[in-house]
């Protein structure tokens, strides 16, 4: 849980390393809570089926909104890539599976331009 809190907690900080495990456990944790509210937002009746987009669901996600582009940048930082890159998202379907392969590869080992190594912490 705590990988998910520390997301959270640096929800504006666009700058440093995350690791993957924290990327990748944010992104779960985010997805499970996703899905939970929709089938809340269907159960109740708050949920437009032409959209997919129920009452609880959206508030969530508009709420995660900044901290999921926070901790993609900090990804992109510990691989050695500018935040920039997040714009691939912009690409549909390639530039999508261009950074699942990016946020899957293993951080830089040492320090590099973005800060020191966040394993090396732990």
């Amino acid at each position: 849980m705590n990988w998910y809190v520390i997301p959270l907690k640096k929800f504006a900080d666009f700058s440093g390393r995350a690791q993957r495990s924290e990327y990748w456990y944010f992104i779960l944790f985010n997805f499970l809570i996703s899905a939970g509210l929709t089938f809340i937002d269907l159960i109740i009746g708050t949920i437009d089926l032409n959209t997919g987009m129920g009452l609880f669901s959206g508030i969530f996600s508009l709420a995660i909104l900044v901290p999921s582009i926070s901790v993609g940048v900090r990804r992109l930082h510990d691989i050695d890539r500018s935040g920039w890159w997040m714009l691939l998202a912009l690409i549909p379907v390639i530039g999508a599976i261009i950074l699942i392969i990016f946020f899957a590869l293993d951080s830089q080992p040492d320090t590099n331009r973005f800060g020191s190594n966040p394993k090396a912490a732990i």
